[in-house]
């Protein structure tokens, strides 16, 4: 028996590395998508921590979290829902800061004509169905009705909105032609994928979209939550998240 004993605690401590790393469960805004994949790729490849994604809008992930779900770091479009959760004791107090500022464009996979163009349509009312996030769950729909708003173009244009419940499904809007245009994430606009045509929206025309990671109470002695935040902090993590067109700190 004693042998046995001494067999099971020299198998424990000499355990790979790989087999004690931790695993981390992270929910992340859809806006972020793309970036963030590219950034957990690298990291993986200089940690055998195990990384596993989820991806929705901010406000679905913040009701998720407010429901139990067992996430460890929440990265969202915008500062309110981790301020929110840092205030309700849901989440480690000091852990939350700016990743990322995000850019609104209004997007076209039309190639014809210039962003003047666009804008001459938008405004006109030449188009089917204008895609927008719903405002009430994505940030990123805030500041496309922020925009509508400035511009005067509510009223005329709400009738012709399809809302995505997330960026992400708004995008898929557009792209398989199901909206004529709408407003989307530079860093989604940018896929390289198709011709399209764009308006990068002036900043003056809608709230700063300054997206925060928060820490989970769940994950307070996490290493693997520990080493994450500090890569994304990272120069490497940082190129990465510039990249896909986004401002960083």
């Amino acid at each position: 028996m004693l042998f046995r004993s001494a067999l099971l605690f020299l198998s424990t401590i000499l355990l790979p590395s790989s087999v004690l790393a931790d695993k981390l469960n992270i929910a992340v805004a859809s806006n972020f998508i793309k970036p963030m994949r590219e950034i957990v790729q690298a990291f993986e490849t200089t940690s055998d921590h195990k990384i596993n994604l989820s991806f929705a809008s901010s406000g679905k992930i913040y009701a998720q979290i407010n429901h139990g779900a067992p996430f460890h770091i929440f990265l969202s479009a915008d500062q309110d829902k981790p301020l929110a959760l840092e205030e309700n004791g849901m989440a480690v107090k000091g852990s939350r800061f700016t990743y990322a500022t995000g850019m609104l464009v209004l997007w076209s996979t039309s190639d014809a004509g210039t962003s003047s163009d666009l804008i001459t349509r938008l405004k006109q009312g030449e188009f089917r169905k204008l895609a927008l996030a719903n405002p009430k769950l994505a940030p990123y729909g805030r500041a496309a009705a922020e925009v509508l708003d400035s511009m005067g173009l509510t009223e005329q244009t709400h009738r012709k909105w399809v809302l995505g419940e997330n960026i992400a499904q708004t995008y898929q809007f557009v792209r398989t032609g199901n909206a004529d245009m709408g407003f989307v994430a530079l860093s989604q606009a940018r896929d390289g994928e198709q011709t399209h045509n764009e308006w990068i929206i002036p900043e003056n025309l809608y709230r700063p979209i300054h997206q925060d990671l928060i820490l989970l109470n769940n994950a307070e002695k996490n290493a693997a939550a520990e080493d994450f935040i500090k890569f994304i902090r990272s120069q490497a993590a940082q190129k990465i998240i510039e990249s896909y067109g986004y401002k960083t700190f």
